[in-house]
């Protein structure tokens, strides 16, 4: 099967950019049979964030598409940290030396910016001059000689091959034409990019090279280096950007595209997955909701295409509530959630007398129920909306009396409406009783009614309407409420 890799820098944390480029990865690769390779590109060792490497191990997991080789979990090409693969791109180098397809350069970082502000002032692109692409065997040995400092860069030649890339068709870049020799090899024995990717692409046997298309125009000198080593290149794939929907880049400035952010928001990692590929395309679908085996089984490497994938992040809480929904409904997944609210109520309520019936499982599983497809997220339930759930209000008959007179009255005749009503309460049924009810009273309106059930309910003035609240509390519950303000 295939072999792709992941290659992110560990330079902070992932965002919703590079967890699109590891789901298509990793849809790729399971839908081929094939391996996902998690490889850590820390050869900047200047811009590495300690921790960030196994925050990103950690967020694929969370995500629901952990990699199969990777620093944490080990695997038969590794390392995976190309820090620890110096000696590699170390023979690498000096193979392309050998064969005079890379060369040493002596110029000073003075020199080279120099050449960098004349290039600017007369507006041109800045690049090197090649100057030491034409040192003699004697010079370069002068100079090393005298303990001058290198670097080895690569000789970029005019004409490139046309390669096919499986998203922009046929492409190729005349980097010769627009830039200077890169340097492969830095003075402290670092690589960069370019040779690093190339080097451990092919040790690692990768197959295809799925990227953000920022990389397209490099590909035809990843392309010159194969050549020059003699090796077989992948195939490559370039992913159109995930831009905002207004078209602009994803600010990372504001951390709100962290995938940590959306975890500790209590997003489903299963929604993140469903709306970066909705915006995007290679599916043969496009219907909200889908779930990762329904994304595997719909993907096609060749209907993506290259329109940038535009995100509406304000639809998120839409795509969560689908799937919040979905796992309501699934009995192993809802387990899950039971416990995750009783986590929460303990959490928010847990300093107000949370009565222990308030947390008994079937309890929390009746709420879950029946107020699935109303909540976005989790810890909608533990908002101040919801608190009558889970603290039992105190209220006293004097208060009650100072609505309406007739506390008695009204109670016993929603509890005999209650023990009556054997099915499962509907808010329009309630509403309509409630309705009847009040006609049996004497003098008391219809809105002071509800006031007192509100109060009797929940203990607040304002919040969602009585019938919804003793739907979702439950016949048992809401005449346990109201006996025991009866009674108090």
């Amino acid at each position: 099967g295939p072999r792709v890799r992941f290659g992110p820098s560990p330079t902070g944390f992932l965002h919703l950019g590079g967890l699109r480029t590891a789901l298509y990865n990793y849809i790729f690769a399971k839908k081929h049979q094939g391996t996902f390779i998690l490889r850590v590109e820390d050869t900047d060792q200047n811009r590495v964030v300690p921790g960030a490497a196994e925050g990103i191990e950690d967020m694929l997991d969370w995500a629901g598409i952990p990699p199969d080789e990777s620093p944490g979990r080990g695997g038969p090409a590794g390392p995976y940290v190309q820090s620890q693969r110096l000696e590699l791109y170390g023979q690498a180098g000096a193979a392309l030396l050998a064969s005079g397809a890379a060369y040493r350069c002596f110029c000073s970082p003075q020199r080279l910016q120099l050449l960098r502000k004349d290039a600017l002032r007369s507006q041109q692109t800045p690049r090197y001059d090649n100057r030491c692409r034409h040192l003699t065997p004697t010079e370069v040995a002068q100079k090393l000689a005298q303990g001058l400092d290198c670097v080895i860069r690569f000789r970029l030649e005019k004409g490139v091959e046309p390669f096919q890339d499986l998203v922009y068709g046929w492409n190729k870049h005349e980097v010769a034409e627009v830039e200077g020799d890169p340097v492969i090899l830095k003075g402290d024995g670092f690589p960069t990019y370019h040779l690093a990717n190339v080097v451990d692409d092919h040790y690692m046997g990768i197959t295809h090279v799925l990227r953000g298309t920022e990389w397209l125009a490099s590909t035809s000198k990843h392309l010159l280096l194969y050549k020059a080593f003699g090796w077989e290149p992948p195939q490559f794939g370039h992913l159109p950007l995930l831009l905002n929907k207004d078209g602009g880049k994803l600010s990372k400035r504001q951390g709100d595209i962290f995938l940590e952010r959306f975890a500790r928001d209590g997003f489903l990692p299963e929604a993140l997955l469903d709306i970066v590929t909705n915006c995007g395309s290679g599916f043969t679908e496009k219907q909200m909701g889908r779930t990762l085996e329904e994304l595997i089984s719909q993907f096609e490497v060749d209907r993506i295409t290259t329109h940038s994938a535009l995100l509406d992040l304000e639809a998120l809480p839409e795509f969560n509530r689908i799937h919040l929904t979905r796992h309501i409904e699934n009995q192993g997944l809802r387990q899950k959630l039971v416990r995750e609210l009783q986590g929460l109520v303990e959490l928010v309520y847990g300093d107000q007398q949370v009565d222990p019936d308030v947390l008994e499982n079937d309890y929390v599983e009746r709420v879950l129920l029946l107020r699935k497809g109303h909540i976005s997220l989790l810890k909608n339930l533990v908002s101040s909306d919801y608190s009558y759930l889970w603290v039992r209000p105190s209220v006293s008959r004097q208060q009650l009396q100072t609505i309406s007179a007739e506390v008695d009255e009204i109670g016993k005749l929603v509890l005999g409406l209650l023990t009556r009503q054997a099915a499962a309460l509907t808010v329009e049924e309630l509403n309509k009783d409630l309705r009847s009810l009040q006609k049996q009273t004497r003098e008391t309106k219809y809105s002071s009614m509800m006031q007192l059930l509100r109060l009797v309910l929940s203990g607040r003035q304002h919040g969602p309407g009585v019938a919804e609240m003793m739907v979702t509390l439950g016949a048992e519950e809401v005449c346990g409420r109201i006996r025991r303000a009866l009674s108090s």
